[in-house]
């Protein structure tokens, strides 16, 4: 053993330290490698308006990293301080700080990098005659020729601290992270063009969009420009904004504008490596906007795949605090939860309109309240002969209040019981109110399929259907709107209560100081989940009482993990997950099974119904419910035409 290790400590004077060993401090924060060192000079150049911005590299920024843009230059008095640690144009006053309208800010980039590398700037101003070069070093200061704008070089990068270069990768991975850095910056800013170079090759470019008149058209040209055509033909577009409050008048800028582009359920992917959010036009990863756009995918994502998205915040500057960290790339809100609530809500909207509707062109311009009105209610047949078989199935319900299902909740027992059957009877469709077959987006029924798929002719081919994944979303999204209409019990919040079943002998824990706050501010909550946690000293706590459909698990695993939510999560956004969990059972258990006959009608009528529901692309888990094989895909199976 190193027994030096345990001898006294000597007294050290207090010292202020050398401004480059303050600078390579800093350095330390803001370049872990090449890409940070292009990311920081990339937000200079958008800074000075440029409207295109060149990278150049070699040995994947390790040897050179030059940006060069057409911005507004430096005047030729102010270069000589541009590498002198906290200068900058960008604030100069505490006003300035907490409304930070620009990319950069903090005036640390160009110190530190200057302190772990060979600098060098070349700028010419828009009323200079002549540009003039800064070496980083010596401080020189000389006229150079170039036309209007900004180039920084660095070379040599960690020269000057040779520990930090062994930390490197490959000098393609570094390669890679710079061209993702830009990447980053060409989602957010389409008004600019963006080239890289790297060893005399370009490897990367993206044009400028022009944005006339139609900046979601330039935003649209750019994502299919990056994330490829793919992506574009597998995401929803959104646009939007809260409703203002009623007699507000609106202000110079918005509370909260939410626009971009979302991928649909079945684009999800195992990674989460195209998912972007971005905040006045600032690159960020945050946890609130990740969670948001995360729960808007709950009732449609399969498993544990990661949705893909593009999305662009607005919002007043002074309502987010981007003086978070140094890289810049975390932010904080002032209203977390209104900002959540809102990407959620963008995002939730945009997934709930069924993409069925877009499988026929001829439906496309067709308004969606004309599909709800000339759908028939579920299963509506003329047929007496299949009443039997799904009438029965709400009385199920009624009846075994004491089975497993049946007991679970009692409001929401009493709301399936006053939910409409799984068939409704003598309610055909008015033929007035009829559509043709060609405005019918899920087509015509043909066929059932071993009692599973439902197999549709429409205009475009073939349109196979999982009937009891279809009928389970339906039931699902029925569910979810009568207990939202069910009126609210005098003096109580607009929730349902979760039955809960009190535990014979109370389970304890050992709790943390911050469950322990948190079981005690969330008390009411808590029982409105079914579930009773007391604290039983300073640092246990007590479970007395589980939510029935979870008698049998484990009290204490489910406390900790409730618990931990409510710490972090809105308590209505617990509440309202776990309702659906619920809701979502039922309609499980309630849709039509497998290996049911069906007539034609009754095939159309679920057709018909699920054009007119929301979310009724996937059922409650996840999985798809319905998919289109067009005609030509049929021919190429058949070879035809070949």
């Amino acid at each position: 053993m190193n027994e030096s290790a345990f001898a006294p400590t000597l007294r050290r004077p207090i010292r202020e330290l050398p401004d480059a060993l303050i600078s390579q401090i800093a350095a330390g924060e803001v370049v872990e490698r090449p890409a940070s060192v292009v990311r920081e000079l990339v937000d200079n150049s958008l800074d000075a308006g440029a409207t295109q911005v060149t990278v150049r590299l070699l040995a994947g920024g390790v040897r050179l990293i030059a940006v060069e843009d057409d911005g507004m230059g430096i005047l030729q008095h102010e270069l000589p301080i541009a590498f002198k640690r906290h200068a900058t144009s960008k604030i100069g006053s505490l006003s300035d700080l907490e409304s930070v309208a620009t990319m950069g800010f903090r005036g640390e980039a160009l110190a530190a990098i200057n302190s772990i590398a060979d600098c060098a700037i070349l700028s010419r101003a828009s009323d200079q005659n002549s540009a003039y070069q800064l070496e980083g070093r010596t401080g020189e200061l000389k006229p150079v020729a170039r036309a209007q704008g900004t180039t920084v070089e660095v070379k040599e990068l960690f020269y000057s601290t040779p520990a930090r270069r062994k930390f490197l990768k490959t000098d393609a991975t570094e390669l890679a992270h710079c061209i993702e850095a830009v990447r980053r910056h060409a989602l957010g800013r389409p008004d600019v063009g963006f080239a890289i170079w790297h060893e005399g090759k370009l490897v990367e470019q993206w044009r400028r969009c022009d944005a006339g008149s139609d900046p979601m058209a330039a935003l649209n040209q750019r994502l299919a420009d990056v994330l490829g055509a793919d992506f574009m033909a597998q995401s929803i577009a959104i646009n939007w904004q809260p409703a203002p409050a009623p007699g507000a008048r609106p202000g110079p800028l918005p509370a909260l504008r939410v626009w971009g582009r979302v991928g649909v359920p079945d684009a999800a992917r195992s990674r989460a490596d195209q998912q972007f959010c971005y905040v006045n036009g600032r690159f960020v990863r945050d946890k609130v906007l990740t969670h948001a756009a995360r729960s808007a995918y709950e009732d449609v994502l399969h498993g544990h795949r990661q949705p893909v998205y593009a999305l662009f915040l607005a919002m007043d500057p002074t309502r987010v605090d981007v003086n978070v960290h140094p890289t810049k790339i975390e932010v904080r809100f002032r209203d977390s939860r209104e900002v959540h609530q809102g990407v959620r809500h963008a995002v939730e909207d945009a997934l709930a309109v069924p993409r069925s509707a877009g499988a026929d062109p001829m439906h496309n311009d067709a308004p969606r309240a004309n599909a709800e009105a000339s759908a028939p209610a579920l299963f509506s047949v003329s047929n007496q002969s299949m009443a039997p078989m799904y009438s029965a199935q709400p009385a199920m319900y009624l009846e075994a209040r004491n089975e497993p299902y049946g007991n679970r909740v009692s409001d929401l027992g009493a709301l399936w019981s006053r939910s409409p059957t799984a068939v409704e009877l003598n309610e055909a469709v008015p033929p007035a109110a009829a559509p043709t077959t060609e405005h019918w987006p899920l087509g015509r029924a043909l066929a059932q399929l071993q009692g599973v798929y439902i197999l549709s002719e429409n205009t475009q081919g073939l349109v196979i259907v999982d009937m009891h994944a279809a009928h389970e979303r339906i039931l699902y999204e029925r569910l979810k709107n009568q207990l939202d209409a069910a009126p609210p019990e005098a003096g109580q919040a607009h929730v349902a209560r979760l039955s809960s079943q009190p535990l014979l002998i109370p389970v304890t824990f050992a709790a943390t100081p911050d469950e322990v706050a948190t079981a005690e501010a969330h008390a009411d909550s808590l029982q409105t989940l079914g579930l009773e946690i007391t604290p039983f000293s300073q640092k246990t706590l007590a479970v007395r009482a589980v939510p029935t459909t979870l008698a049998q698990g484990d009290a204490i695993e489910l406390a900790r993990s409730v618990l931990a939510e409510l710490a972090q999560h809105d308590a209505n956004t617990v509440i309202q997950r776990a309702q659906n969990e619920l809701l979502a059972t039922m309609a499980c258990h309630g849709a039509v099974r497998a290996n049911r006959r069906l007539n034609l009608e009754e095939m159309n009528a679920l057709l018909r119904q699920m054009e007119a529901t929301e979310r009724s692309d996937q059922c409650n888990h996840g999985r798809p419910t319905w998919r289109q094989l067009k005609l030509g895909e049929l021919d190429a199976l058949f070879l035809r035409g070949r």
